[in-house]
């Protein structure tokens, strides 16, 4: 069973950083595919950016590229996101995910960390 906990989340002025991190457990994760979704208040969830564990090949919403950074680490089983020039429209609750492949949704989830971005 796979188990995802988010950490890193907080309160920042915009134009900051913050890093998110997930700590995965629970499966050898080498086939897998990671994600990072956010949702805002009054809003659906919506997708941030993906890392393929085995390659670290990236994919990234066109409202974070540039922006923000997907990133693993494998002895750690850790999956990071960075956060770089964040704007209030980042405020959210970001969740970490986990799909076993390409050929699957994703299906685990964590239980979200809070980032609230200040003007």
């Amino acid at each position: 069973q796979v188990q995802l906990v988010e950490s890193g989340g907080g309160l920042m002025q915009a134009g900051g950083s913050l890093r998110l991190s997930c700590a995965a457990s629970g499966r050898t994760f080498s086939t897998y595919i990671m994600g990072w979704f956010r949702q805002a208040p009054g809003k659906e969830r919506e997708f941030v950016a993906a890392i393929r564990w085995s390659d670290s090949i990236t994919s990234y919403s066109e409202s974070v590229k540039g922006r923000f950074t997907i990133s693993r680490d494998n002895a750690k089983n850790t999956v990071y996101l960075q956060m770089n020039s964040l704007k209030t429209e980042d405020t959210a609750v970001y969740y970490c995910a986990a799909r076993p492949s390409i050929l699957t949704q994703f299906n685990s989830w964590g239980q979200g960390t809070q980032v609230t971005v200040s003007s």
